[in-house]
């Protein structure tokens, strides 16, 4: 299998239901280069093509083993001491991104307490895309690192900050609703990607 197969591959498996473009964006890759590797996929039996509402591709059983033979924990020779070091530095960005997602969705009543964020107070959600666009600064240096030894990592700054500027522009769906390349779609899939190139279960400590 090729190497933008296998990238596609592994977008499919960290998005679990993934459409063409969501692919196109996770890898880099030209639009045509991945319609031609998820219809090989297809056809290989390690991809399936779901329609109707919740459309997009997923990986079959068979696409899953195959990844965690070919993807999951295989890094470049002398690259896992890098990915190691990044990882736990993404842990402390990571418990500070989940609490931003918290203020974004609850926010403090008249009684103190929480109550869902209507949206209606500009200055409150101005000041929560203000925290945000400082720990896209953090993730977005620490992630090129990565990429520096991981090439597959280098398609995430852009990505958030596709996000961002599509919240900074009024789309609050952009923030963190699933299935749409929100912002917290990307921190997911990036989450996943440390867990799997570093070949290692979610514990704990690794927060969601």
């Amino acid at each position: 299998m090729s190497e933008p197969s296998l990238n596609v591959l592994h977008a499919v498996r960290l998005s679990g239901l993934a459409s063409e473009a969501a692919v196109a964006a996770a890898t880099g890759l030209p639009s045509a280069d991945v319609a031609g590797a998820l219809a090989s996929l297809t056809e290989s039996g390690l991809v399936k093509q779901r329609t109707g509402r919740m459309s997009g591709y997923s990986l079959t059983a068979e696409g899953r083993s195959l990844h965690a033979d070919r993807v999951a924990g295989a890094l470049p020779d002398g690259a896992r001491p890098a990915v190691e070091r990044a990882y736990q530095a993404f842990l402390p960005l990571n418990s500070a991104f989940k609490q931003l997602c918290t203020d974004w969705q609850l926010r403090p009543g008249p009684d103190g307490a929480d109550r869902p964020n209507d949206h209606a107070d500009p200055g409150y959600d101005a000041a929560i895309v203000d925290r945000l666009g400082r720990i896209h600064t953090e993730i977005s240096e620490l992630v090129a690192e990565v990429a520096a030894v991981l090439p597959r990592f280098g398609t995430y700054p852009g990505r958030f900050t596709a996000a961002l500027d599509r919240l900074r522009g009024g789309d609050r769906s952009a923030f963190a609703r699933p299935l749409s390349d929100s912002y917290h779609d990307v921190w997911m899939q990036l989450h996943e990607d440390f867990l799997l190139s570093l070949g290692r279960g979610r514990e704990e400590a690794d927060g969601c």
